[in-house]
């Protein structure tokens, strides 16, 4: 069975490292077969990502993502080569991924601590029968702080109701986390990893996650600043306001 991690941000967004970086440290440090740069909101970052990667002699394969804000919470969106929609109800993002063949991945379901979908918007999008108003796949297996949360329950809901692909991915945004949540697949490639997906044969994998003091306390401070500012970065303080009270009106 080979490995990918679908997860990964990098300093374009509000990981601390460098793209270069990153697939350096994929390529020495890991046995990830397959890589997915989901950085926030843009996909400049896994275009830029690939270039390097294409103008190199890595041993992996890579896949475009992008981890875009919904109203609702965040989708990682994979195969994608077309900007996708931000800041806008969670179906406009899953019809756009899916107009370019892209696979749209629920990460860190349920839980509280980060800007995932909850419980209420999955079961509204698994009622919707119009065509690309689906998700593909449910992370079962992330080991950041935030993403661990919400994982066993979202586990038995997947397989109790809505059978969808079971993934895995770090969430990494330090070096050292990369890996650490992976997705088991038959095959090597990203074309193999894409059809077990849709397949719905794929394993999500928690590996080990590296300790505080391993990180660093001032990069874990450094990097909760850039993550809370990412979105604003990117898409504009009065767009970000906007999205943040709809999704609290929508709560309600």
């Amino acid at each position: 069975m080979s490995k990918a991690d679908l997860h990964v941000h990098t300093s374009f967004s509000d990981g601390m490292a460098s793209a270069q970086e990153v697939l350096y440290h994929v390529e020495a440090e890991t046995d990830l077969d397959v890589l997915a740069i989901t950085d926030h909101d843009d996909l400049k970052g896994a275009m830029l990502a690939r270039e390097l990667w294409a103008n190199g002699n890595y041993r992996f394969d890579f896949v475009m993502g992008v981890e875009a804000t919904a109203i609702e919470g965040h989708v990682v969106a994979l195969f994608v080569e077309q900007p996708v929609p931000t800041l806008c109800p969670l179906v406009g993002v899953l019809e756009a991924v899916h107009r370019q063949g892209g696979i749209c991945v629920i990460p860190h379901p349920l839980s509280r601590l980060t800007r995932s979908i909850d419980l209420g918007s999955i079961e509204r999008v698994a009622a919707l029968q119009g065509e690309g108003m689906h998700f593909d796949a449910i992370e079962t297996a992330n080991q950041s702080p935030a993403g661990r949360a919400g994982l066993r329950r979202a586990a038995v809901l997947n397989r109790e109701r809505l059978r969808l692909a079971e993934v895995g991915g770090s969430d990494a945004h330090h070096l050292v986390c990369i890996g650490s949540a992976y997705t088991q697949f038959e095959g090597t490639t990203a074309a193999d990893l894409k059809h077990c997906i849709l397949e719905r044969s794929t394993t999500g994998v928690c590996g080990t996650y590296p300790g505080f003091r391993e990180i660093g306390a001032a990069n874990v401070l450094r990097q909760s600043w850039r993550g809370l500012m990412t979105t604003p970065r990117r898409m504009g303080w009065r767009p970000t306001a906007h999205s943040f009270l709809r999704r609290i009106f929508l709560a309600r």
